[in-house]
C-alpha cells in the first residue's frame, strides 16, 4: 500500500472514506464515538496538508434508499465540535449539492456527505455511481476499516478510479492484526463469545493454526457445549452446528491446541425481563432453563489462561451482555484482557462496549474498529478494500 504521508495534498479536494457507523440513543444523539474518534487522526492530517476533504460515510442499513432516520446530518456539529474546523453538511454524496457544498468551505475544512448507501449504487460496486463519487476529486484516502470487507462502491470503485492511499486507522489494523498474529508472543490466547458458531466458524478454524489456547463463551459454547453430550436444555443451540462443533474439537486436540469451554453459567428460566436466575454446572442446567451467561468458576477459569498470555485476542461477548443480569461473565473478562502483561487485541463492538463501561479501554494495546473486517483478517482472508489500495 501506498504511503499517505508521501502524498502531495496541498490545494487538492481529497475524498475520505472513514467508518462513521456510530451507535445512537433513542434520541438519535451518538451514544458511543469510539469510531468517529479512530477517524480524526487522518482527517485531521489531510485537512493540515492544506486540501479540501471531502468525506464519505455510512450510517445503518437504508439498503439504497434515503430514511431520515439514517442520515449523516447529526455527525457535522459532532465532528466539527472535535476538530475545531467548519464541517459543512451536502444533502447528497454526489452532484449538485456535493459541488456547492465544497464550494463553500476553504482548504483545511471539511464537507460531510450525506449516507452513500442511500444509493443503490454503493452496494452494487456500480461503475457509473462510483465515479460520480469521484467526479469531484483529486485523490482518494480509504480509512474506513470497518468497511474494507465490502466490495462498495466508496471502498473499492473509489480506489480504482483515483491515486489512492490507506488512511492511518486502516494501515495500523491491517499491519497489528496480521504481524502481531504471524509471529506472536506466546502462549497466545484467544477468547471468541457471540451468539452463533456459524458466524465465526472461518475465524476459528483459522485461529486452530495460530493459538495456543482457545477460549469459547457465549451462545456459540452451548452449540460446543452439546456436541460432547451435555443436555443444554433451552439455551441456544444451532443443532445443524454440533456435528461441526465435535469436529472442531477433535481438530484441536490433533493440532495440540487446548479448547476451554465453560464448566458452569448463569441459567434463566425464560428470557423475560424478570426471570428466576441461578448458577449451575453445565452438566445440571435446570429442565427448560437456558444458559446466558459464563458462570464465576469459569470466568475465574479462563482469566488464569489470560494473566498467562503473551498475545490475547478478544472478539465477542461471554453471554447476554446487554442484560445485566448476564453481564458479569463478560465484564470479568474485560478485566481479565485488560491487567493480562500479554500484548491485547479486542474487537466487536460488545467487546468494545465491555471495556468502556468498566473504564479498561485504554488498557488495551489494539482497539479494533472492524467487527466483521477484524475477523475476516484473522481468518486470513484479502479484504476488498485492502486489495484494492495494493
Amino acid at each position: 500500500m501506498n504511503d499517505l504521508r508521501s502524498a502531495n495534498l496541498n490545494g487538492k479536494t481529497v475524498a475520505l472514506r472513514c467508518d462513521l457507523n456510530v451507535p445512537t440513543d433513542s434520541l438519535g444523539n451518538v451514544a458511543d464515538d469510539t469510531r468517529l474518534l479512530a477517524a480524526l487522526p487522518t482527517l485531521e492530517y489531510i485537512a493540515a496538508a492544506g486540501a479540501k476533504v471531502l468525506l464519505f460515510a455510512h450510517f445503518k442499513r437504508p439498503k439504497g434508499s434515503t430514511d431520515p432516520t439514517m442520515s449523516l446530518q447529526r455527525l457535522g456539529p459532532v465532528l466539527s465540535a472535535h476538530l475545531g474546523r467548519r464541517v459543512e453538511f451536502a444533502t447528497d454524496c454526489i452532484g449538485a449539492p456535493v459541488i456547492d457544498a465544497l464550494s463553500r468551505i476553504h482548504v483545511g475544512e471539511v464537507v460531510l456527505a450525506e449516507n452513500v448507501r442511500f444509493h443503490p449504487g454503493e452496494l452494487e460496486n456500480d461503475p457509473t455511481f462510483a465515479q460520480a463519487l469521484a467526479a469531484p476529486a483529486d485523490v482518494y484516502v480509504n480509512d474506513a476499516f470497518g468497511a474494507a470487507h465490502r466490495s462498495h462502491a466508496s471502498v473499492v470503485g473509489l480506489a480504482n478510479l483515483l491515486p489512492a492511499y490507506p488512511g492511518f486507522l486502516l494501515r495500523s489494523e491491517v499491519e497489528t492484526l496480521t504481524s502481531r498474529l504471524e509471529d506472536p508472543k506466546r502462549p497466545l490466547v484467544a477468547v471468541i463469545g457471540g451468539a452463533k458458531i456459524s458466524t465465526k466458524l472461518g475465524v476459528v478454524c483459522a485461529l486452530l493454526d495460530k493459538v495456543d489456547t482457545l477460549l469459547v463463551g457465549g451462545g456459540m459454547a452451548n452449540t460446543f457445549l452439546a456436541s460432547q453430550g451435555h443436555n443444554m436444555q433451552q439455551s441456544l443451540v444451532e443443532a445443524q452446528m454440533v456435528t461441526q462443533a465435535c469436529d472442531i474439537m477433535n481438530l484441536a486436540k490433533s493440532k495440540g491446541v487446548h479448547i476451554a469451554l465453560p464448566t458452569d453459567g448463569v441459567m434463566g428460566s425464560d428470557t423475560s425481563e424478570d426471570p428466576l436466575i441461578e448458577t449451575h454446572q453445565v452438566t445440571r442446567i435446570p429442565v427448560a432453563w437456558a444458559m446466558f451467561d459464563i458462570g464465576p468458576i469459569t470466568a475465574d477459569h479462563f482469566s488464569t489462561y489470560l494473566a498467562e498470555a503473551g498475545t490475547v485476542v478478544w472478539n465477542g461477548p461471554m453471554g447476554m451482555a446487554e442484560r445485566p443480569a448476564f453481564a458479569k461473565g463478560t465484564i470479568k473478562i474485560a478485566q481479565a484482557v485488560s491487567t493480562s502483561s500479554g500484548y491485547s487485541i479486542v474487537g466487536g463492538g460488545d467487546s468494545v462496549a465491555a471495556l468502556k463501561k468498566t473504564g479498561l479501554l485504554d488498557s488495551i494495546d489494539h482497539v479494533s474498529t472492524g467487527g466483521g473486517a477484524s475477523l475476516e483478517l484473522l481468518e486470513g482472508k484479502l479484504l476488498p478494500g485492502i486489495a484494492a489500495l495494493t
